[in-house]
């Protein structure tokens, strides 16, 4: 036996595996007991051939339907992977990975992104969502970054964790409507001078924690297609679309 084969049984031993969430006994560290896992609100059925919004069961398989939004404001992005909607629980699993430091979320969460992703043929460039400096320093790490990083290492994929820079700071985006958060993220981000080359004619992985309006992966979407991206695909683990969670099945 390796001599690291059995450090799993005296950390499970020290430190019982408890799901992350309401602290019931599970089988493993690194994941969620039953009822959470059930709680969760996974797209499922048909979705947006364009932007991925669930679109609900009974439109046939393989069918190819457009959602309203995008026919009246096609995306400027190349589709959109997120592994949950926004919802309580996902919405606890966030606070607790972004601001209660629990950062041993990112592989779990990871793996619950990588089979919401479409084949990544050829070679691609995963970048996150950049935090200002000050903001970095307050949190201690990006919780972008982490993710990215996970699904870097899962896709066999290019990390660039710093190509985007969050050079101007922005107020809390939390409550403010769609125009407020594109107003305050005007001119916010920018490509890395020492990356920007790396873009030109580059498939970009764009991955986030949570996508609410769209504002601060439309900023990034911009300052990579001004640095001469081929085209952007955006990862992320929750995302806020609140009139399609009936649409959506849990994963049990």
């Amino acid at each position: 036996m390796a001599r690291f084969d059995i450090l799993p049984p005296v950390i499970d031993f020290v430190f019982p595996p408890r799901c992350p969430l309401c602290g019931a006994p599970i089988a493993e560290h690194g994941g969620l007991c039953i009822a959470c896992w059930g709680k969760l609100a996974v797209p499922s059925g048909t979705c947006c051939s364009l932007c991925q919004r669930p679109m609900g069961e009974g439109f046939g398989e393989g069918a190819e339907l457009i959602c309203a939004p995008c026919m009246a404001q096609p995306p400027r992005h190349a589709g959109i992977a997120a592994a949950t909607l926004y919802n309580d629980v996902s919405r606890a699993l966030v606070l607790k990975f972004k601001h209660g430091r629990k950062i041993g979320l990112a592989p779990m969460m990871a793996r619950m992104m990588v089979p919401r992703l479409p084949v990544l043929e050829g070679e691609w460039l995963v970048v996150p969502v950049p935090l200002h400096r000050w903001r970095l320093m307050t949190r201690g790490y990006n919780q972008s970054a982490l993710l990215a990083g996970e699904l870097a290492r899962a896709t066999g994929q290019r990390l660039i964790v710093d190509g985007l820079v969050r050079h101007k700071a922005t107020p809390p985006l939390g409550g403010l409507g769609r125009l407020a958060r594109a107003r305050a993220l005007a001119g916010a981000i920018a490509p890395h001078r020492g990356r920007a080359a790396l873009f030109a004619k580059a498939n970009v992985l764009l991955v986030d924690d949570v996508m609410t309006s769209g504002a601060t992966t439309d900023a990034c979407m911009v300052a990579l297609r001004k640095a001469g991206a081929a085209q952007v695909r955006i990862a992320c683990f929750a995302r806020v679309m609140d009139e399609a969670l009936e649409t959506v099945r849990n994963p049990t």
